[in-house]
């Protein structure tokens, strides 16, 4: 079987999931986006997904996401930057990124801001669901979103369009996406336009869409295992 028809079968087996996941939460399987997260894979698996229809890919390491991108640039992707996010290296993110889904303190905002450079970078802010003082996943407790959504409306050349959540290793995760579920609820009271939901991988998306999950960050189940040599 080629790569091609790999990714091909792959693909059927997930967009399938969803739909099925959409059917049973009695949702519209349009308002679900799949992003097909490529780290450590190749450019040329990039291109393959893009003759397969997928337009949005998801990159969590800055150094490999800025040279595929930059690759891939004809292909009219949708590119998300998923992963943890230095200071640091935030405005060369902003450069390549379209959408930014691993906001998590005020420090980055005006760094993504800085490197939008005149264009406008989507933002989710990233949500913690681990009980305070876990040894945790990234992401800003829910009593600090409001204050981290005020930052990002308030910054040149970045829109804050929702959250983006992790549920907790070791934890249900259909309890975990109902909690986030409900801070998703209370935060819309304040950032009504900000409807967008990133949650639910290869393993527990069908939890995801059942909880309100408006794109879900897909890896191994499209690409396979990772590569041994990263």
């Amino acid at each position: 079987m080629s790569r091609a028809e790999q990714l091909r079968a792959n693909l059927d087996v997930v967009r399938r999931r969803i739909e099925a996941a959409c059917d049973e939460a009695d949702r519209d399987p349009a308002e679900v986006s799949l992003v097909v997260v490529t780290k450590f894979f190749p450019a040329s698996d990039v291109r393959v997904l893009a003759d397969l229809g997928v337009t949005d890919v998801g990159e969590n390491r800055h150094q490999e996401a800025e040279a595929k991108a930059a690759e891939c640039a004809d292909l009219g992707l949708t590119w998300h930057f998923i992963g943890g996010l230095q200071s640091n290296k935030a405005a060369a993110v902003a450069a390549y990124a379209d959408v930014v889904e691993s906001v998590d303190r005020p420090k980055l905002v005006a760094p993504l801001s800085r490197g939008a450079g005149g264009r406008t970078v989507d933002v989710l802010l990233q949500v913690s669901l681990d009980p305070p003082g876990a040894d945790h996943r990234a992401g800003a407790a829910p009593d600090d979103l409001d204050e981290l959504a005020v930052a990002v409306t308030g910054a040149e050349g970045l829109a804050l369009r929702g959250l983006m959540a992790v549920a907790p290793l070791g934890e249900d995760p259909g309890e975990a996406f109902a909690r986030l579920a409900a801070v998703r609820s209370a935060f819309l009271e304040q950032h009504p336009r900000a409807t967008a939901l990133s949650a639910g991988m290869s393993g527990d998306l069908e939890h995801a869409v059942a909880h309100g999950a408006t794109h879900v960050r897909v890896g191994s189940a499209v690409l396979g295992p990772r590569p041994a040599v990263q």
